[in-house]
């Protein structure tokens, strides 16, 4: 009789790719598209059917029209009339695409993070929490039942008294340690001067597919945090969440004290100790609001005018114990040497980086920050 033989290895194949329906990879294209047109469903549409003209996206079974028809039946679209009065109407995304849209930046900037189990952030510091170490110390007077681990009182037990008259006294008790979970309030700052669309590069549309998957991972994995948009030109403003996918370049200035100055009110509301700021922008400070109400413009070089009055708000926000995190899309040297002495007057950081990585980046010092306690 002949020996059965067990055979084992790696079995090589052709990759393929998971099955997809025709509405799902049209979806798929359709989200990144209607994000690089800001909102506008007739221009995304357009660029579909282009693509479609080259790619071969659709069958006769399948038409870009059919796709249309099954994203307002599912609720992605709906028609709207223009509430002027006029009467003209227009196909408009709904808060499920946004939704959607907010989704597919975080997979694709995020995806690869491990999901947290109860969306909070870890100090360093042990004491009061619900966050397990693995560490163990002797039960203290004071200390609640709900931390004591029976578990491995009982084990103790055991070893110190055996098994044949049993007891457990005062002495086997053990606490667990845990660390205590921090909160975190973050405001992200966002430049729409016209130089995030300058020189053939769009540049706008990176930093709000970032700001959408931010906030996405923030709602969905730590909802004890608050996360607050602005944008900044001339002037700053803040935005809503749902308002990032509309998100457009404006003929503006660079304003970027008047984007501190909201930064930090916002901040200022917020009863969490940790605080920080993520500020994205591509250009130097260009623009100040005078008291007076009229706009100080200068945009040749580094003005020491609008320079200082950054360095100031830098200084400002240290004092309130807020770091402030610069991603400079740029490498201009003069730029970078701002950049540096803005970061030095806050002691907080900075990034020089293109668009490929900032998602990355972000993503990094936001978790970093979140572990430890900001003490200034």
């Amino acid at each position: 009789m002949k020996e059965k033989l067990n055979k084992s290895g790696f079995v090589f194949k052709s990759y393929e790719a998971p099955y997809q329906s025709p509405f799902d990879k049209l979806f798929e294209i359709f989200k990144e598209l209607i994000t690089h047109t800001s909102g506008d469903f007739d221009e995304a549409i357009d660029w579909l059917r282009q693509l479609d003209i080259e790619y071969k996206l659709t069958t006769p079974e399948y038409t870009i029209d059919d796709f249309i028809e099954d994203l307002k039946r599912k609720g992605y679209i709906q028609e709207e009339i223009d509430p002027d009065g006029t009467g003209n109407s227009g196909i408009t995304i709904t808060a499920k695409t946004e939704r959607a849209i907010r989704q597919q930046a975080l997979d694709h900037i995020f995806g690869k993070i491990k999901s947290s189990g109860s969306g909070n952030h870890k100090s360093k510091g042990i004491g009061l929490g619900d966050e397990h170490t693995g560490d163990f110390r002797p039960y203290q007077f004071g200390d609640g039942l709900d931390k004591v681990s029976m578990t491995e009182s009982l084990r103790n037990a055991q070893i110190n008294n055996g098994l044949g008259d049993f007891s457990l006294t005062e002495d086997d008790l053990v606490v667990e340690e845990t660390l205590h979970k921090s909160q975190m309030s973050t405001v992200l700052m966002i430049d729409i001067s016209h130089s995030m669309i300058l020189y053939g590069e769009d540049r706008i549309t990176p930093a709000k597919k970032v700001a959408m998957a931010l906030a996405e991972m923030i709602t969905t994995r730590y909802p004890k945090d608050t996360l607050e948009i602005l944008v900044f030109g001339n002037d700053a403003w803040p935005i809503k969440i749902k308002d990032l996918p509309y998100l457009k370049v404006g003929p503006y200035h660079t304003n970027t004290v008047a984007g501190l100055q909201l930064a930090m009110d916002m901040l200022r509301r917020k009863r969490n100790t940790n605080k920080q700021i993520f500020m994205i922008t591509d250009g130097k400070p260009s623009c100040l609001r005078l008291p007076d109400g009229q706009y100080y413009k200068n945009s040749n070089g580094l003005d020491p005018y609008i320079t200082n009055k950054c360095y100031g708000m830098a200084q400002q926000a240290r004092r309130l114990h807020i770091p402030i995190t610069t991603f400079m899309i740029a490498e201009d040297p003069y730029l970078m040497q701002f950049v540096r002495a803005f970061t030095q007057a806050n002691r907080g950081k900075a990034f020089y980086t293109g668009l490929k990585g900032l998602g990355e980046m972000i993503f990094e010092d936001y978790e970093n920050n979140r572990k430890k306690r900001i003490n200034g």
